[in-house]
Formats: structure tokens, C-alpha cells, sequence
């Protein structure tokens, strides 16, 4: 149906890959420890909007452009990880607060946490080589629409997007005890901080296009 074939493998697979710990389940896993469950959602609906900007580049077929370039596949993966390190140098730096300022600190950074996830994702182009690697082997290759593409990758991304607010919700709640302490809650930060910049580093070691 729509040129898919063995949706339902496609299906398990998809959940079991979504399952796998990686840099964005570390990236939200983060947020949710050190600035709670808001935090941890907002990164999640991010990260899971990243993914459906790539299904739609994907469809698209600018995707391909990405990787068969080595400049623009460098280029974004660069700024992705610079970003990731000044977000990290951000937690680094920052200070302990009292709960009012937390409180203020909060309304501002959930209103930025969602397009930090997005940015995160969206620069990663690891994320674009896996959409291009793995979801055309469930399509036929007699269906020239980008239609049955769009589909699973929405498909990969509500599972990843539902397994994503089940992480950020799990994790806030198990550390909610430690974020009521501001000496712990500074050192949270921190742990944040050397996350990203890990992450960012990660992100240099990727390959692409030669």
C-alpha cells in the first residue's frame, strides 16, 4: 500500500532502533535530570520536529544533495557541533540560583529548550544518512512518490517522538528529589554541560560524503 513493503517489520525495527540510547536520548535525558520534566518534553518535541524536518528534506530529495557533498555534509556538521559546545560551555558557566530565580530562569528556557532540541537534530547529519539508509529498503522501487518515504519516516518519528516523552518523563522523575537541592542541582549542570561538549565531539567524529 503506498509503495511500503513489510510495514511491519519496518515497524519493530523502527521501535527497537528508537529504543537504542543515542545522542538525542542523551541530549534529553540531560535536560530532564538538570532542569526537569518541562525541560526534558520541550527537548523531546524538539528533537522528534528535527526528525520530521529530515523525513521532509529526505522526500524531498535534498537529503541526497547533503551527503554526496562534502562541503555543505561538513559545513552542518560543524555548526551543529559549535552549538552544542557553547551549550555546553552555557551549564558550565552557570550559577547557583535561588528558587525564584530558577522559576524565572525556567519560563525563559523552555520557550528556548524546544529549538535548541531542533537545532540539535537538525545539524546532525548522521540523522539524514540513517533516513536515507534505512527507509527506502521498505519501499518498492517501482513507486517513484515521495509519498511512501513522508509515511515512514512519520512513522519513525511518532514511535521515537512517544519513546522520547516516556525518557524525558522517567528520568525527571527520578531525579526530581536531587534538582530540589541547589548545591545539586549546580552540579547537574554541570554533568550537563560535559554531556553536550561530549556530544559535540562525537559529532565531529562523524563521516559522510568523501
Amino acid at each position: 500500500m503506498f509503495g511500503i513493503v513489510h510495514f511491519e517489520v519496518f515497524l519493530v525495527s523502527a521501535i527497537l532502533l528508537n529504543l537504542t540510547p543515542g545522542v538525542d536520548t542523551m541530549y534529553i535525558i540531560s535536560r530532564s535530570i538538570s532542569q526537569g520534566r518541562k525541560a526534558g518534553v520541550y527537548s523531546a518535541l524538539g528533537i522528534t520536529s528535527g526528525a520530521l524536518i529530515h523525513t521532509i528534506l529526505a522526500s524531498l530529495g535534498l537529503s541526497v544533495i547533503l551527503m554526496k557533498s562534502v562541503f555543505l555534509f561538513n559545513l552542518i556538521k560543524y555548526f551543529g557541533a559549535i552549538y552544542l559546545v557553547y551549550l555546553g560551555i552555557q551549564m558550565l558557566l552557570s550559577k547557583k540560583s535561588n528558587q525564584r530565580e530558577q522559576i524565572e530562569l525556567n519560563r525563559i528556557s523552555n520557550r528556548k529548550i524546544f529549538t535548541q532540541g531542533l537545532i540539535t537534530n537538525v545539524t546532525n547529519p548522521k540523522v539524514a544518512l540513517f533516513f536515507l539508509a534505512f527507509i527506502p529498503q521498505f519501499i518498492n522501487q517501482s513507486y517513484s512518490s515521495p509519498i511512501p518515504f513522508a509515511l515512514l519516516g512519520i512513522t519513525f518519528c511518532l514511535t521515537g517522538g512517544i519513546w522520547c516523552l516516556i525518557i524525558a518523563n522517567y528520568s525527571s522523575m527520578l531525579t526530581r528529589r536531587l534538582r530540589k537541592s541547589s548545591k545539586m542541582e549546580f552540579v547537574l549542570n554541570k554533568i550537563t554541560g560535559l554531556v553536550f561538549i561530549g556530544m559535540a565531539v562525537k559529532l565531529f567524529q562523524t563521516k559522510g560524503a568523501q
